[in-house]
């Protein structure tokens, strides 16, 4: 893996690891009421098209990040149906 690869690879797991967070307490409060539903889910679409993106050039740390990302706001998504 050369260094615009690792440099590619800190950044993913880092803009990934910033939804663990909101995840967690979410799930953990049971409570979505400030939770924006139209924000996650635009962001849930923008990270499909990373993901898809990733795919088609073939790029480890995007598709990794985006697929990891995506699960998260997918998540978020379902708890918020399901807390609402």
């Amino acid at each position: 893996m050369d260094k615009i690869e690792i440099l590619g690879m800190v950044a993913a797991v880092l803009t990934t690891a910033g939804y663990v967070p909101q995840v967690y307490k979410t799930w953990r409060d049971k409570s979505t009421k400030d939770i924006s539903l139209s924000t996650y889910l635009i962001l849930f679409l923008g990270v499909v098209l990373w993901f898809t993106y990733g795919l088609m050039i073939n790029s480890l740390p995007v598709t990794l990040a985006n697929a990891i990302t995506g699960c998260l706001l997918f998540f978020m998504l379902v708890l918020k149906f399901k807390y609402k």
